[in-house]
Formats: C-alpha cells, structure tokens, sequence
C-alpha cells in the first residue's frame, strides 16, 4: 500500500491515478473534511489529516510499502513541517519515502526553492530509505488558459518572451513518481523530470495557434510595483521574474530513463487535452468555439488525460 499527501491536487491526483493503474493500492491522504469523489472513484482510501499536524500519522503511514510526499505548492509550513513527517515515517518503519520537489532548488531567489533545498537537506538525515523527484514546470498550468486564448488569440505571458521552459506533462511526472515509488535501485537517487524541449512564450503560443486554428500571439504581462511580502505571492513574482531572465530548463534524459521512453512534447500534451486528433464536434457540445473548449477541457480531465 502507497501513501500519497496532498492527493486532492492536481499532482497527487495525477499519482494516485497512475498508481492505481498500476494495481497499486493507494491511501490518499486529503485536507479537509469534504468528500473526496474523484478519488474514491479511481479506488483510493480516502484519508483526511493536516500535514502540518504530525498527531495520527501513526495511523496514516500504518503498512505503508512507500510514502509520497508532495506538499501544497507555496505553502510557508513546508520547511518545517514536511522534516516532521520524515519523522513520522521513519518511526513507522516505512521502507521507502518519495519526496516531490522542484528542478533545481537550490535556487534561492525562490522562497519555496529554497524551502525545498532546505527539506531535501532534512531528507538526507532523516535515517530513511529516500528518493526525490524534482519536476519542471508543468504544460497542464497553462491549460486554463486555452479557452481565454482561443477568444482572443492572445497567449499572457508572465515569464516574458525570450527565455525558455522545458515543460513537462503532469503524466509523465506521475509515471515517474510511480517507478521511484515501487522500483528497486533508486534509494539515495535524486531525479530530474524535464520536458524534452525548450519553448519560449512564442514558441507555445505558434504551437496553440497550430492546433487552435488560429493565429496567436504571446504578449509579455510585465509585473507592477515592487515585490509583495506576502509568502504566496512573493513566491509567484520571484518565480516568474526568474524565469523572465533566466528560463527554467533542463535535460529530459533522466526522465527519458525512468519512463522507458521520451517524454511527450508540448504538442502532444496540447492535442490530447484539445482532444485535436480525429476529434469532431460531437451533437451534444456547444456550437461555441470558446464553449467547446473548455467543454472538452472538463472532458479530458475527467478521463485523466489533462
């Protein structure tokens, strides 16, 4: 049985449906008291406990094979709280202990970077068997701009126009959590998940007007004013006036390695969730483009292909 936090999340979810295509047993362990539907629907124990409140992990991380933890994206509790759970994990004797950080995060302009570096440190002398899975940005985080940009043709860029990102399908992230969570001779190992290409701001915005039918242009939505002092938004203005001057890539080859294949290029992950091959507007969808779009966005995440 697997262990997976913050699995109501666009990441977590994605894990816990590859494990359980896998025939993985998965605990997903949830915030809040809500039901969890979705979850419960792929198979998942649903499990609800704060992260921040080591109290009852005991029972959590009971007969856990391996645990993954992935901690709420910008989040100030991290630092602190993901050690205590290593803890946890090492007193319930889990065998194997995930966890999900960021491609290179010993970039320290970045508050939750540097919270990460800080945690992998805290992994290395938490006397557990570990490994750590350090993600790109993901395609998916600019899929709920699809709609705005087929209206407009305009593609609002925040990282500006010139740098690259290697960005990775949330898929292949999962698949990789996967094989890093029930593979044997990968403890100690620290593996990078990279898109295979470098694409800048105009570069995605020709692939969309590609697929969309449509010409589309990137704009640069330059930042306002100085940078905020609230941990959240600190973190999304350092993030982004990072990969302004710097981009955020890396090599896919380690990726390629855990998967046992290349990982999907923008344009593959662009036409899956457009749903762009063969498909045809079906009597049911709404004869408005922009509709449609987000008509078979809804679709294509409810069949776990965005």
């Amino acid at each position: 049985m697997i262990v997976v936090t913050a699995a109501a999340g666009k990441t977590g979810t994605a894990v816990v449906r590859a494990l359980r295509a896998r025939g993985e047993d998965v605990r997903a362990v949830v915030a809040g008291r809500r039901p969890r539907p979705e979850l419960t629907a792929l198979g998942a124990e649903v499990v609800h406990t704060d992260l921040s409140v080591p109290a009852g992990w005991e029972t959590v991380l009971d007969g856990a094979d391996a645990f993954h933890l992935i901690w709420p994206n910008f989040d100030a509790e991290e630092q602190d709280g993901a050690p205590a759970l290593f803890a946890q994990a090492r007193r319930a004797g889990v065998p194997r202990v995930v966890y999900h950080s960021v491609l290179r995060p010993q970039l320290r302009a970045m508050p939750h970077h540097a919270a990460k570096d800080a945690v992998e440190e805290a992994l290395d002398g938490s006397g557990v068997r570990w490994r750590v899975l350090q993600p790109c940005a993901y395609a998916d985080n600019l899929d709920d701009q699809l709609p705005e940009v087929e209206r407009t043709g305009e593609l609002r860029s925040h990282w500006g126009l010139l740098t690259g990102q290697s960005l990775v399908d949330l898929r292949d992230v999962a698949d990789a959590a996967v094989a890093l969570l029930t593979e044997d001779g990968l403890d100690g190992g620290t593996f990078e998940a990279v898109g295979p290409q470098a694409l800048t701001a105009e570069q995605i915005a020709d692939e969309m007007g590609r697929q969309l039918g449509r010409e589309v242009t990137a704009v640069d939505v330059v930042p306002q004013g100085p940078v905020p002092q609230g941990y959240v938004s600190r973190c999304a203005r350092t993030m982004y006036d990072h990969y302004r001057y710097h981009g955020f890539t890396g090599s896919p080859r380690v990726l390629t390695d855990l998967l046992g294949r290349p990982p999907r290029t923008y344009a593959e992950h662009l036409a899956d969730v457009l749903g762009a091959r063969a498909v045809q507007v079906l009597p049911d969808e709404p004869d408005d483009p922009v509709e449609r779009t987000l008509t078979r966005l809804r679709d294509a995440r409810a069949a776990g292909r965005g």
